[in-house]
């Protein structure tokens, strides 16, 4: 049980976030276990929802929770190319990922890693970079041929994370991989967070995204869905293109002893801490 002092947590947490009430109640829910929070870079592109992020984060650190974060950063590596004039081609939501791209994928990548780390910082939080050439947890293989130089995880190293945690560090991870060979490869950043979460048993996985969660066709929010009900959603088309992977990812990780999976929007302030310490949570919880 997490436990922290009224007194203590008027300074820690933020004003426009959930009650003094609901947090003390919430927290003697959690012990230490691990929280995988992954960030979109469609989110983390813009500075005040970076802001608020950053501070969410510290504030479950203060609290005694211990977050992963995983992050994007699809639009900076689009920008990016855009800049080198270099096309940015997709096949089913996956970059296509050549030699000259791969490259900039890993520049922009851990010069974002590098950024979060340093503004956890400046909150004093301390935290470590983990990317393909600090740290590197991933080891990966091709997807396929056709989309170069994208990579599927085969194994996670713990150790690596267990140590950083028990230096009272965050873990602040890049979606890339290294192969057999050390050869860098770019991987989907939902899948990269969906395999941390399942090797090193994390109690939730929080995906914080630029949309609700998932809608009905009334474009109203659907707040628990599972196996039953995606199958029936996909088919009546309601979970529909880029969503259906995602989707799939996350019942993959709730199938594998992840206790609760939530897709999130990070547009919305303390999204984060609303879904961990309130009554009301946000977005779409996927169960098995």
């Amino acid at each position: 049980m997490l436990e922290v002092k009224e007194e203590e947590l008027n300074k820690i947490l933020p004003s426009d976030g959930p009650s003094i009430d609901e947090v003390k109640r919430y927290l003697e829910k959690y012990n230490d276990e691990y929280i995988v929070i992954k960030c979109g870079g469609s989110v983390l592109v813009d500075q005040n929802l970076f802001n608020i992020f950053i501070k969410d984060i510290t504030t479950l650190n203060k609290l005694g929770f211990i977050p992963i974060v995983v992050h994007g950063g699809g639009k900076r590596i689009s920008n990016k190319l855009n800049k080198l004039g270099i096309k940015s081609e997709f096949i089913k939501g996956l970059r296509v990922t050549g030699k000259e791209t791969i490259e900039v994928v890993e520049q922009v990548l851990i010069e974002f890693n590098h950024e979060i780390v340093e503004a956890l910082k400046n909150e004093s939080c301390n935290s470590e970079m983990i990317n393909s050439k600090n740290n590197n947890i991933i080891s990966v293989i091709k997807e396929n041929d056709e989309l170069g130089f994208v990579g599927i995880p085969t194994e996670i190293n713990k150790t690596i994370i267990d140590k950083i945690v028990n230096n009272k560090k965050i873990p602040v991870i890049a979606p890339l991989g290294l192969d057999e060979n050390n050869q860098t490869y770019n991987i989907n950043a939902d899948t990269a967070a969906g395999s941390i979460a399942k090797k090193i048993e994390a109690r939730r996985l929080i995906i914080v995204s630029d949309v609700e969660g998932v809608l009905d066709n009334n474009q109203k929010l659907i707040t628990e869905i599972n196996s039953n009900s995606i199958k029936e959603l996909i088919e009546n088309e309601t979970i529909t293109g880029g969503m259906i992977p995602k989707i799939n990812n996350c019942l993959d990780v709730a199938s594998n002893g992840v206790k609760g999976v939530v897709i999130i929007d990070g547009r919305k302030n303390h999204s984060i801490l609303f879904e961990l310490l309130s009554d009301k949570g946000s977005g779409t919880l996927i169960r098995q």
